[in-house]
């Protein structure tokens, strides 16, 4: 199988014989993987506090179990980058490869399938917060939520196990016909509906006149969306062109890109969830209740708030 039918994200040391071998570490490559290996770690951190928060801190509703398995699929993503920038750093300051390119494909179609599911659930997120503003509906069965997240899952093993098998085991040709019917699935199918609620949600917020209307929750989809599309999408878009022969950006731009995408929706809900009339620094649980929790929820939490702060101290 060619090197450029599946992309890993670094790329090895350059040797060098001069008389004798000798390693020449690439300073911007290694540079790259440190900030790429940095972020991961806080993204990891952050999307680690997101799932404890709302798994176990905030009452579950509706759109928190959506946030939550966005957060698994990031953490998981996170994980294999981690993997990859540790080997590949390993390798620049050894010289020697300490995984082959065997175990490198596996590596990279296992953070293609958390990539995709991050798509996948982001677009079902908008198109749930946007479906109900214009079919006003109130409230929608917790279970349906869960079900919906069940299904994207199961979606985006079926499309990685069908690219894996098709990769991993046939030629180069099926590899490549597979991985472009992938990226199509995700241009064509999920990004433009994605794309669209996020807009109705943002035009929502502008001119939007209900005051009940959670218009934090609508401002931190359509900034995860629009980051996703900032960050996110250039990988997917450098691995499509990379199936007809286009390389033109490193695959540590593009990598370190995806890992930013997947590492800020935890600072996005903290800083949306932070800003009220002024700006102020409140404690992780105060901002993602504010964000994500439901309308009586915000307001019993302000009320014990306000009281805690007009009780005398003993």
């Amino acid at each position: 199988m060619e090197a450029n039918t599946i992309s890993p994200s670094p790329a090895p040391p350059t040797l060098e014989t001069d008389g004798y071998s000798s390693c020449r570490i690439d300073i911007t490559d290694a540079a790259m993987d440190t900030v790429t290996l940095l972020i991961c770690l806080c993204g990891l951190v952050g999307n680690g506090a997101v799932l404890w928060l709302l798994g176990f801190r905030i009452r579950r509703n509706p759109i928190t179990i959506y946030v939550l398995n966005l957060a698994a699929a990031d953490f998981t993503f996170l994980l294999f980058m981690v993997t990859s920038a540790l080997l590949y750093m390993m390798e620049n300051i050894f010289c020697s490869s300490f995984i082959s390119l065997t175990y490198q494909r596996p590596l990279f179609l296992l953070s293609l399938f958390s990539y995709n599911t991050s798509l996948y659930l982001l677009t079902a997120i908008s198109i749930e917060r946007s479906s109900s503003i214009l079919c006003c509906s109130t409230r929608r069965p917790q279970l349906l939520s869960a079900l919906v997240c069940a299904l994207l899952w199961a979606l985006s093993i079926t499309v990685i196990a069908a690219v894996t098998s098709l990769c991993l085991l046939h030629e180069d040709d099926h590899c490549r016909v597979a991985l472009i019917s992938m990226y199509t699935l995700n241009f064509l199918i999920f990004a433009p509906p994605m794309v669209i609620s996020s807009t109705i949600l943002f035009v929502k917020v502008l001119c939007g006149s209900q005051q009940r209307q959670p218009k934090r929750l609508y401002i931190v989809i359509f900034l995860t969306v629009l980051f996703f599309l900032i960050f996110g999408v250039p990988l997917s878009v450098w691995n499509f062109l990379q199936q007809f022969g286009y390389a033109a950006v490193p695959s540590q731009a593009v990598f370190l890109l995806a890992c930013i995408n997947s590492s800020i929706n935890p600072f996005i809900y903290f800083l949306v969830g932070s800003c009220r009339r002024r700006c102020s620094m409140v404690p992780l649980q105060v901002a993602f209740r504010r964000v994500f929790g439901e309308p009586e929820d915000n307001v019993a939490f302000s009320s014990d708030t306000t009281m805690n702060a007009l009780a005398p101290a003993y």
